[in-house]
């Protein structure tokens, strides 16, 4: 670390008072995901493709991945991805999109290859969908699911171990049992054979090995299995009960002085902005849930209360400095940079990104066990009026917590740790406000400035894949309107993505969406699935985001209140409380015997309305595949 000879700073918790101040008060339509996707394992050659991005590089284990990355797991490679509690292995030469990823869907393009998914949980008016080139499967039941797809013959195998689900495509659709295989091929008009679901093959083995170590994780005491990492914290740290704060996990193996957001690199990702991406292979959930305390001499990590969801976070820091989110402090001599400090357990979190009070409310409320409600809305309330108070933030005085490095460093994305500078008591207590303006991203923004092309990829791009698809995909980040984000300078507002990011894709002008649904721009290949008749249309509508949104009693309106007007009090629903009753756990399903196979007596899938003789095989005119505006 290298010494600056000043520093003037005074703390701040991601400013945003300006920013929301002169904006319309925010809707919970202008929230992000609660949710991220990350691939949290990698055998061999795992190589990732960032959203609007044309350049593959070697996949990041702790990097959030969101609607519109691409993964690619190469020949003789594995990779493990989780959303939350659920586990999605991947095969190799397999090839994975992520079409839309938000708190109500998951919706995954299987280009080629073979996946297996194991769904703990799945919550009333959730979706979960995986389309491939010649089908949509929609898994409708929590249990586990290997799926296959060759976009060279135009098929899909499907064994459903555990569960349900139900299969749409070439104008049919079909309710899939637990305990059988289906292989479907065909395009235009689908051909299926069904038979008992042979036995576990290496792949499906290690599936069961990577589900018994999740299983038999300690941790899952402490943290909840919606929180993607809890499973690594056992090789890596150990549980203490601390007087003040309950359960709290310590890291072994860290060096002396180590803080708590210091080893690892920040990058941008769309909507949340800057995101912290730890080196340490147990740093996901200790840097986006939860918060750190300073006890008995070293760090530890003080999870939130067990609860089903807890909100994602891109990092739980407070910034020092002036300006908005990634603030630039004077490091003396012309040297201008960054720093930050980790929030402690009472230390209210206020995004710099633009979302609603409830949002607010619920990041933290499902991230910490000692603030409440009260002291939440205050804070909010506060930032939202531009009333300007002093928030006494644990650590944001204390040398052994703030982090600083230079802008260079910070919007580059390179490593934090051999390029941070020390901070001096003297330097704090001489810290005053600076004038600063927000830290644009510039293109090595998003991509870790240690990252290496990869050579492994697919020879054809997944987005260029064809697709059946029941549910609308998101829109692409590269097509998303600016400004939208209150955390992006004016310049960058024009554009989401730098130039150099943007993909011009041929626009396929075939293809509409139901009249009843949001149109994005489509997304070259992509095929919606057409209900085959009216009676059947009403029994599986077409959904979509907003549908999605207006279930399970979640409100979704918008808030035009006038600048400067009061917020009318919201009741605040606490957090369902997380019980291990409510996952799917259970012993390892290779165990179970296998019965022979005898394919004479193995049941069809059932039919979603009355299956007429099974037609031969004809050529169908391309109009009669498509969806109807």
């Amino acid at each position: 670390m290298r010494k600056i000879s000043s520093l003037l700073f005074f703390p701040l918790l991601l400013a945003v008072a300006l920013a929301l101040a002169a904006a319309q008060p925010a809707s919970a339509e202008d929230d992000p995901p609660g949710r991220v996707a990350r691939l949290n394992y990698i055998q061999g050659s795992v190589s990732f493709q960032g959203s609007g991005d044309k350049d593959w590089t070697q996949a990041d284990p702790n990097r959030p991945l969101t609607t519109g990355d691409n993964l690619w797991s190469d020949r003789d490679s594995r990779g493990e991805v989780h959303i939350g509690s659920t586990a999605i292995r991947l095969s190799g030469e397999t090839g994975i999109s992520f079409l839309n990823l938000d708190d109500r869907t998951i919706q995954l393009q299987l280009a080629q290859g073979s996946i297996e998914i194991h769904l703990r949980q799945l919550l009333g008016g959730e979706a979960f969908e995986v389309d491939t080139p010649n089908l949509s499967f929609t898994l409708t039941r929590a249990g586990e699911y290997r799926i296959e797809a060759d976009p060279a013959t135009n098929s899909t195998d499907i064994i459903v171990r555990e569960g349900e689900g139900q299969v749409s495509g070439g104008g049919e659709s079909y309710d899939l049992r637990e305990g059988q295989r289906y292989e479907f091929t065909g395009t235009d008009q689908l051909s299926y054979d069904a038979r008992r679901a042979p036995g576990f093959d290496d792949f499906e083995d290690w599936c069961q090995s990577r589900d018994q170590r999740e299983n038999r994780a300690v941790s899952a005491q402490y943290v909840s299995r919606d929180v993607d990492g809890y499973y690594e914290l056992d090789d890596y740290g150990d549980w203490q009960n601390d007087p003040e704060y309950g359960a709290v996990w310590v890291p072994r193996g860290v060096p002396g002085g180590w803080a708590p957001y210091h080893t690892g690199h920040w990058v941008w990702i769309s909507p949340w902005g800057w995101t912290w991406v730890d080196e340490e292979p147990w740093g996901f959930a200790p840097f986006h849930y939860g918060r750190w305390a300073y006890v008995r001499g070293g760090w530890g990590w003080v999870p939130g209360p067990l609860v089903v969801r807890p909100v994602y976070a891109p990092a739980l820091v407070g910034f020092v400095g002036g300006g908005a989110v990634s603030v630039t402090v004077a490091l003396g001599g012309g040297f201008a940079g960054v720093a930050w400090f980790p929030l402690g357990p009472r230390d209210v979190y206020v995004p710099s990104y633009r979302c609603s009070p409830r949002y607010v409310q619920t990041v933290n409320v499902t991230n910490t066990r000692v603030v409440n409600v009260t002291q939440v809305t205050n804070v909010y309330n506060n930032y939202t009026r531009n009333v300007n108070i002093t928030n006494n933030y644990t650590y944001a005085h204390n040398t052994t917590a703030v982090t600083a490095v230079s802008k260079e460093t910070f919007v580059n994305a390179r490593p934090v740790g051999p390029a941070a500078v020390r901070v001096t008591p003297e330097q704090i207590r001489s810290a005053r406000a600076i004038e600063s303006s927000p830290l644009a991203p510039t293109r090595a923004s998003y991509v870790s400035a240690t990252a290496k092309a990869a050579t492994a990829k697919p020879a054809v791009p997944l987005a260029q894949r064809p697709v059946v698809a029941r549910l609308n995909p998101a829109v692409p980040v590269n097509a998303r309107r600016g400004p939208i984000y209150s955390n992006e300078s004016r310049p960058f507002n024009q554009q989401t993505t730098p130039p150099a990011t943007q993909i011009e894709r041929p626009v396929r002008t075939d293809i509409k969406p139901p009249s009843n649904t949001v149109s994005p721009p489509p997304r070259d290949g992509l095929r919606t699935f057409q209900p085959p008749s009216a009676v059947n249309n009403a029994a599986q509508p077409q959904v979509n985001n907003s549908e999605l949104r207006g279930q399970n009693n979640v409100p979704y309106h918008s808030e035009a209140l006038p600048q400067n007007q009061e917020r009318p009090a919201m009741k605040f629903t606490p957090p369902v409380k997380a019980r291990e009753e409510m996952y799917d756990v259970h012993p390892a399903l290779n165990r179970k015997e296998v019965a022979p196979e005898r394919r004479e007596e193995a049941p069809k899938p059932a039919p979603r309305k009355e299956e007429p003789p099974k037609p031969a095989p004809r050529q169908v005119p391309h109009e009669e595949s498509r969806p109807r505006s």
